[in-house]
């Protein structure tokens, strides 16, 4: 038996990227979620360890440079790598833009990105400059067990 699942919430600003979450944790009883992220050239989250989720990138367009301690991976489109949970890693993203596919196991990370993130005005990217609060961010991510090791352009150390 197959199940369809519902159109995607509707965007949502999330940092300086637009996020559709396409399947929350609420469908799947919390094992997994799915989002795409549409991102801008030099989009880097803060260094972070989700400590009960793994994180799955898969890039659908554009070219992403991922940061784990003693490891750089870039990847283009059609390419995928596994953030194991307890892991601290980051991104960059190296092209004009990129979309990519973030699938997390279990889900908690959706619930966090629609907690700290506004409704999009529209189905673009963000404007620069939007009011930022860093500490309620890092407050909200450990609600959700990400714990932020440092600001966004920190690495891992190796």
């Amino acid at each position: 038996m197959s199940t369809r699942t519902a159109p995607s919430l509707p965007p949502l600003w999330f940092i300086d990227g637009l996020v559709h979450v396409h399947v929350c944790g609420g469908e799947t009883e919390g094992r997994y979620a799915l989002l795409e992220a549409h991102v801008p050239e030099g989009d880097m989250p803060p260094l972070h360890v989700h400590h009960e989720e793994d994180e799955v990138f898969h890039i659908l367009d554009g070219e992403v440079t991922l940061f784990l301690p003693g490891q750089q991976v870039s990847l283009t489109a059609g390419e995928t790598f596994r953030a194991p949970r307890r892991i601290p890693h980051t991104y960059r993203v190296e092209s004009p833009e990129a979309r990519l596919l973030v699938f997390c196991a279990p889900a908690r990370f959706d619930g966090f990105v629609r907690a700290v993130s506004q409704p999009a005005d529209a189905e673009e990217l963000p404007p620069r400059g939007r009011p930022f609060d860093p500490e309620q961010f890092a407050v909200t991510a450990a609600e959700y067990g990400i714990e932020l090791l440092g600001p966004p352009g920190a690495l891992p150390e190796d």
